[in-house]
């Protein structure tokens, strides 16, 4: 089971814990100006750094790092950074522990569940955003020959989640903004989605609740309780997903990102309202086993959450959230060519998730009124 540990002060421990002897750092180009980056290099073991990769990792580029890690013959793997490093550092995990090596992950060998016994290489994550949790998943993202291919294994879950509310203090303004509408939208999702449980309720419940409470000090004072909350409220988000996956929301984002190159959580974000304000007036079209009368009741939930009355009012929260932190909507360029574009890319498997049935004649409608003309 994961551990989630607060405090960078408490790494020399874990790494104790784990009788790491060699240690093996997948960090992105935020690591040199962390706060915590000192705290890190002065750790009194061999280190090996890894930061060969791009936000949007390559599987060309994660197989140098799986090269480099079986060179040095690493125990440990220390993640620190956004949701790339994260999801770099399991991949590398799972094609270093699975039999079938760097096959692991790229089709076909992605979409089954190969065995991956994770205890024989220790793996801890350090978020430097608050956004997917991915510290807390046991999914990753890379990218094979053009295609996003999701790798996931249970194997390849963090030992440890460590979380350092303090390198949330330098994001830049906009990364936070994205960051923490992607952790609400999970939050969001996951409780709607036909895969929830009673654990997935609890952590979509606190997600929710903390971004609520804490998210204006958050993005417009940079206070540190709410930099602390919103930390925690995305490691929820992670873990509510982990349960459930996503649904229609995260379906529809990944073309928006790619064709306007908004980032992940903004283009999330985008969707949700409209995707829940169709839902909401076609609960006739409720692919949840559980009945239309549960999904009514979830979404009431979801608002009382949000602090609103009803969905409507919800879905008006939210949209007013967007507006105060000038998250706008995307704007065609070729209205015609676009729509086209985005209604053919969705992934079915994650509409499976989705509580209400979403045709395609519908998936366009709402790409018309997601994007501007």
């Amino acid at each position: 089971m994961q551990q989630i540990i607060k405090g960078i002060d408490k790494l020399p421990q874990i790494l104790k814990d784990v009788n790491c002897k060699k240690l093996f750092l997948v960090v992105d180009s935020s690591f040199p100006f962390l706060n915590i980056r000192d705290a890190i290099e002065a750790l009194e073991m061999e280190k090996f750094f890894f930061s060969g990769f791009t936000p949007n990792p390559l599987y060309e580029q994660v197989c140098r790092g799986i090269d480099l890690l079986k060179t040095e013959k690493c125990d440990t793997i220390l993640a620190v950074g956004g949701g790339s490093a994260i999801d770099v550092a399991k991949c590398i995990k799972l094609a270093v522990l699975a039999k079938e090596g760097n096959d692991a992950i790229i089709p076909p060998l992605v979409s089954t569940c190969v065995e991956c016994d994770g205890s024989k290489l220790s793996f801890i994550a350090i978020p430097t955003t608050a956004g997917t949790g991915s510290e807390s998943t046991h999914n990753a993202v890379m990218y094979y020959e053009n295609a996003k291919q999701t790798v996931t294994n249970d194997g390849v879950l963090p030992d440890y989640a460590l979380l350092e509310p303090s390198v949330l203090k330098t994001l830049p303004l906009y990364q936070k903004k994205c960051t923490m509408m992607d952790a609400l939208c999970q939050g969001i999702e996951s409780w709607w989605s036909v895969n929830s449980t009673e654990e997935s309720y609890k952590y979509s419940r606190k997600t929710i609740e903390l971004i609520m409470a804490n998210w204006e000090k958050y993005i417009f004072e940079n206070d540190n309780e709410a930099s602390a909350n919103i930390m925690l409220a995305a490691n929820y988000g992670g873990r509510a997903i982990n349960i459930t996956a996503t649904t229609a929301a995260h379906a529809m984002s990944y073309k928006i990102t790619s064709l306007y190159k908004f980032p992940h959580g903004h283009a999330v974000a985008v969707c949700l309202p409209e995707i829940w304000e169709y839902m909401i007036g076609n609960m006739d079209k409720c692919i949840d086993k559980r009945g239309a009368v549960y999904l009514f009741d979830i979404f009431g939930s979801i608002a009382k959450a949000m602090g609103a009355e009803n969905s409507k009012s919800a879905i008006a929260v939210f949209r007013e959230m967007m507006k105060r932190m000038g998250l706008g909507n995307p704007s065609f360029e070729k209205k015609n060519e676009d729509i086209e574009v985005l209604s053919t890319s969705v992934n079915p498997v994650r509409l499976k998730n989705n509580p209400i049935f979403l045709e395609n004649a519908v998936i366009r409608k709402l790409y018309e009124q997601i994007v501007e003309q």
